[in-house]
Formats: C-alpha cells, structure tokens, sequence
C-alpha cells in the first residue's frame, strides 16, 4: 500500500451538494469540507427541473478549494438524467423525479410488460419515478426524439469532468432499465418499451478508472476520475461500519433506505408484493432495501414553518406522548413538495388518528412514525431475504437526530448504531483510496478501518414491544403477511 492520499468526494443530493476532501491512509480516515451549495430545482411552465448548470458551477468551484487531490469520485442521487446531441451537448435541464410527469405511467407500462417481468428482470420495487417510467413519459418530445446520449445525474458530472461516456452500475441498477442477474442492459425490456437501447452508454463498476480530468477546467494539480459507488445509497453502505454480516441499515436522509447487505438478488413473488427492490452495491454485492419516504416529511415541515429551532422542536417533540398520532410515511400524497403540515393533519383526519395541533405534536407524529416504517422494513427484509440481523446501523444526516435514532432502536427491538453522518462521502472517498493503493482488502477491512476512526453512537432498545406493534397496526401492519398484497 501506497502512502496516504488525499481524494475529493462530489457528493450531491436532493438539497444541496457538497465537495469533501479525504484523506486516508493505513489506520487513517479524515474528512473535510471544502465548498457546500444548495440545490434548488426550478419549475418552468410546470415542469420541476434540477438546476444542473447550477450544481455544476458549485461542482468546479468546490474541487478548486479542495486543492490537490489524487482522484474524484461523484455520487448523487438515482433515477434522473440528462440527455445530449449527437454533439455531447445538453438537451435542457434534466426533469426532477418529483415532477407530475410520470402521474399513471408506472400503471400504463405494467399493463404492457407485466410487473411480474420487470421484477423478475430487474428486482426493483415500485417507485412512480423510476427511469423507465420518466422515459415513457417523455415519448414524443423533441428532446427525447433528438437525444443521442442518457447520462445519470453523476455519469453527466463525470462527463463534463473528463469527456468520457459511461454508466456507473449501482446507479444504472437504479433505472429499471438493468438486468440485475445479467449485470448489463436490459435491452428486450427496453425495445418493447420503446427506450432505444443505443441511448445507454457502456456500463463499469466501481473502483474504475475513468480519465483524468480535462485540464481546461484549471483544477489544481492533475487528479483522475475514479468510479465509486455513484448511487448515493451504495457508497452510504460501503461507509456502515459494520462488523460481520448480521446487520440492517438505514441509510438516513431525505428518504430512508431500509434493508441488508446480500450476495445474491431475491426475486420472489413476496418480495416483488412487498415493493423491496434488489440494487447493484460494491464489489459485486445486492442491497436488498424498501424506499421509506424519510426525513422529507420533517425537512418540508420546517420549510413549510419557516424561522424555527428544530433543536428546541426536537426538545419538544420528545416531551409529547407516543403514538399519540401516527401515519404512513409512504403514503403518496406525501411524495410532492408542499405543506406537508396540513397533509399530515389530514392523513390523521383519513385515518381517524388524533390530529396534531401544534408543530411538536407534528413532529413527533413524523418521528414515531418513521420508526414504524423502519421497522416494518427490517422485519420485512429480514424475513423475505432469509439474513437475521444483530444490529440496525443509522448513517447520514439522520444519525444526528438522537430521538429518530432512539425510537428506532425502540421500535426494532435491536441495538442501533448512529454514524457516520458522513458516510455517503466516506464510502466514496474509501473506493477511491483503495484503487489508488492507498488502502487495501474487502468491504470488511473497509468497514473495519471506519470502526477505528469514526465517532459512532450506541442506542438500546427500551420499552414494551408490545405498544410499537399496536402502533405499527393503525399505521399499516408489522410484518411481510400485512403488506404482500
């Protein structure tokens, strides 16, 4: 192994992005801040759009402070894309998962391929917005009809980095538009859906070396692009700290990806029922996860609210009664930006629930109910995959939230784990040290150096399992059997 490096992690979510410096090296793991952005989508004659030039500029601007590192590596969220000419050029912003577009057509395209198949091919659970779907609906429009070129959001990034065309797997696993079992392109799906299969470009894994990054950007130094596990969710799981396999995560943000680590996809009729979806990770390995509708439910609530102090909220939140209100985080209405406050008050008034009367009645109706939803997802994943589990891991921004990581724990009935809250950078920057030598073996010895140098939270399960199933059966059930249908 080499000595230590220094990489930088472009790590972009559904709020803001960021560039993060590492520097890793035997028994050594620092990360630092080097330039934050905020991501605001913009909505043009009704359409939600990313402001991806935008992202871009803060992109450039944030590798020029990280100064001198080895490599890059770029990871965002899923599902959206952007299109280029037969020149490389784009085709206009890219659209944002949460617009209307794809209202219905999750129900059209199953009609005519079968949701057996798709599940079958390419184990991914229902989402309105897969990539698939934001295809069909975009059939017909100019761009679509003149695109040469599909990037994922961090394929596009990587592209203006380096002039290099291609598809990180974990995040084209996202698409519905991947044969899980093939590890390639699902292209008969494809055809009969009308996707022309020459828009894809080739597919590499992580840990690829990419290119050097184009020297008319005027980075310092000259740093390389390394694939990583550009999902942001694959990278969050190279960064959970475990030890061994019986462990279930929650990759905790504005959504909360529940489920386990395995090495082979699980493509049952139960589980396609139970909307678990089977995406590619590092190294060869399946995250088999639920989408829980995650910390939106509170981030939207605050926004919706305005000036508040969401420590003293949470404070607050904590002093109210459990259970007193509690709704389905995965309820679609939920789904679309909005005043999420009055949609959960009327979810509780639908449901016959207590209807919260003041912010911190609202924020703890959000909390214990996102303990549920954890909860039915790790039972869930745990009963469909065959895999038990000792310990619920909790990284990203959600470790920091003391009482979600508690309740969590309390629901579960299992210790939970919080940290890192950086673990999507530090899964990112840690497949970049390795494939410049810096680091070496498994995912294990990976997971084994986080233990080592990260700070990491420790919750008990406390309390009467019985009221969490009480509460888990107003809000929609607590096992497999209440949810397959």
């Amino acid at each position: 192994m080499s000595a230590v490096v220094d990489v930088a992690a472009v790590d972009l979510g559904a709020s803001s992005g960021r560039v993060m410096v590492g520097r890793v090296g035997p028994g050594r793991v620092a990360l630092t801040e080097a330039h934050r952005f905020p991501n605001v989508p913009v909505r043009v004659g009704g359409t939600l759009h990313w402001d991806i030039l935008r992202l871009w500029q803060g992109v450039v601007a944030g590798l020029r402070a990280a100064g001198p590192v080895t490599s890059v590596g770029v990871d965002s969220w899923a599902v959206d894309y952007g299109l280029l000419d037969a020149t490389g050029a784009l085709l206009g912003n890219p659209v944002h998962y949460r617009d209307a577009r794809t209202d219905g057509v999750a129900e059209r395209v199953e009609e005519h391929l079968g949701r057996e198949r798709l599940y079958a091919t390419t184990g991914l659970q229902r989402l309105p917005f897969n990539t698939l779907y934001q295809l069909v609906a975009a059939a017909g429009t100019p761009q679509l009809a003149t695109a040469d070129r599909l990037l994922l959001i961090p394929d596009l990034i990587t592209y203006w980095l380096t002039g290099r065309l291609g598809a990180e797997v974990t995040n084209a696993s996202t698409t519905q538009l991947y044969d899980l079992r093939r590890r390639a392109w699902a292209t008969d799906l494809m055809a009969e859906a009308g996707v022309p299969a020459g828009l894809l470009p080739p597919l590499h894994p992580p840990g690829t070396r990419i290119g050097p990054v184009r020297p008319d950007l005027g980075l310092p130094g000259t740093p390389e692009v390394v694939a990583v596990g550009s999902h942001d969710t694959a990278s969050a799981v190279v960064g959970v700290p475990a030890a061994g396999e019986r462990f279930a995560y929650v990759s905790c943000g504005t959504w909360s990806l529940v489920g386990v680590e395995l090495d082979a996809p699980v493509l049952t009729e139960a589980s396609r029922r139970a909307n678990f979806t089977n995406e590619a990770g590092v190294d060869g390995t399946v995250r088999y996860l639920r989408n829980v509708m995650g910390l939106w439910l509170l981030q939207e609530s605050v926004r919706t609210w305005g000036d508040v102090d969401l420590p003293a909220l949470l404070r607050q939140a904590a002093e109210q009664p459990a259970f007193r209100s509690v709704v389905d985080p995965d309820d679609p209405v939920f789904l679309p930006p909005g005043d999420m406050p009055a949609r959960i008050a009327d979810a509780c008034r639908r449901a016959g629930e207590p209807v919260p009367d003041t912010p911190a009645a609202t924020v703890r109706c959000v909390l214990d109910s996102l303990a549920l939803a954890h909860r039915r997802a790790v039972r869930q994943a745990q009963e469909l995959s065959g895999r038990s589990v000792d310990v619920v891991h909790v990284v990203g921004g959600g470790a920091r939230n003391e009482l979600l990581c508690q309740l969590t724990a309390d629901a579960c009935g299992l210790p939970v784990v919080a940290g890192p809250v950086e673990a999507t950078a530090l899964g990112n920057i840690l497949v970049q040290a390795r494939a410049a030598g810096a680091v070496g073996g498994d995912l294990a010895a990976l997971r084994g150096l986080l233990r080592a140098t990260q700070r990491l939270v420790r919750y008990e399960p406390r309390g009467d399992q019985a009221a969490w199933r009480a509460a888990q059966e107003r809000m929609g059930g607590g096992g497999c059997a209440s949810r397959c249908s």
